[in-house]
C-alpha cells in the first residue's frame, strides 16, 4: 500500500468519523428538545394563567412542585412593579397569589435551615406548597453526605417538615 492511498483511506476514515460525531451530536440534541417540549408548554400555559389571574407581565421564575398535588410556580411582577409569587395547582383548585414581600425570601429559607441544622451543602431551594400551606422546599447534604429535606413555611419562615439523614 502506497503513502498516497494510505493517506486515501485516513481521510475516508476521519470523515466518516466526523459524519458519525455530527450525527450523534444533532440527535442529542434533537431528544433533549423533544424531551424539554412538555415542560415548555406547561410553562407557557401558567405564565398565561399567571398574567390572566394575578395581573402578572414579567416572569422571573418558573418550577413545578410535585408534592401532595402538582403546582405551577411562578416569580415575576405585575404593573406596578410589584413582586408576585403564583401558586397555580396542575388540575382543578385555587389559585394563589402572594406579594414576594409577605413572607421570607429563598435566603432567609435558605439561613435559617444552615443556622439552625448546620449542612455541608444545599443541593436546592425552591418554592411549594402542601394543604394550602406555601413553602419553601429545602433540600441538603450533610457532612456525611446523607441527603435531608425541610420545609419551611413561607409567610412565617416556620418549619413544616424535616426529613433528616437519608
Amino acid at each position: 500500500m502506497t503513502l498516497d492511498s494510505r493517506v486515501k483511506t485516513m481521510k475516508k476514515w476521519l470523515l466518516f468519523i466526523g459524519i458519525f460525531i455530527m450525527i450523534v451530536v444533532v440527535s442529542t440534541i434533537m431528544v433533549y428538545i423533544k424531551a424539554e417540549e412538555p415542560v415548555r408548554k406547561v410553562e407557557e400555559k401558567a405564565i398565561s394563567i399567571a398574567k390572566e389571574e394575578a395581573g402578572l407581565i414579567s416572569v422571573d421564575e418558573f418550577n413545578i412542585y410535585n408534592g401532595e398535588k402538582t403546582f405551577y410556580i411562578l416569580q415575576g411582577e405585575n404593573q406596578k412593579g410589584v413582586k408576585l409569587v403564583v401558586w397555580i395547582p396542575e388540575k382543578n383548585g385555587k389559585i394563589i397569589v402572594k406579594k414576594a414581600s409577605e413572607g421570607i425570601s429563598k435566603e432567609q429559607a435558605t439561613k435559617k435551615v444552615m443556622d439552625e441544622i448546620g449542612l455541608d451543602e444545599i443541593i436546592s431551594v425552591k418554592l411549594g406548597i402542601e394543604n394550602g400551606v406555601p413553602l419553601w422546599e429545602i433540600h441538603s447534604r450533610t457532612k456525611g453526605d446523607l441527603l435531608n429535606y425541610h420545609a419551611v413555611v413561607f409567610e412565617t419562615g416556620e418549619w413544616l417538615k424535616k426529613i433528616e439523614n437519608l
